[in-house]
């Protein structure tokens, strides 16, 4: 039986495309710390905390799959 190559342009495609919007995303988030989150120190108060925590946790869970780090270690 011969085993026919896979054509997976279709999937690099897709893949290509969710690794730009990625790309994209990390950019904008890179812009947006630079600027401190759009908050001034003098203003920042326990509501920008837990935003600021929120977006933290939302990321370490990311990067721990990515990784393989935290609960997704190996």
């Amino acid at each position: 039986m011969t085993r026919r190559a896979t054509d997976n342009t279709k999937a690099l495609d897709a893949f290509l495309a969710a690794k730009t919007e990625i790309d994209a995303m990390l950019e904008r988030l890179a812009v947006l710390s630079a600027d401190h989150f759009e908050t001034s120190p003098d203003e920042i108060n326990w509501g920008d905390v837990g935003t600021v925590n929120h977006y933290r946790a939302k990321l370490r869970e990311i990067t721990d799959m990515a990784f393989r780090e935290g609960e997704h270690a190996e």
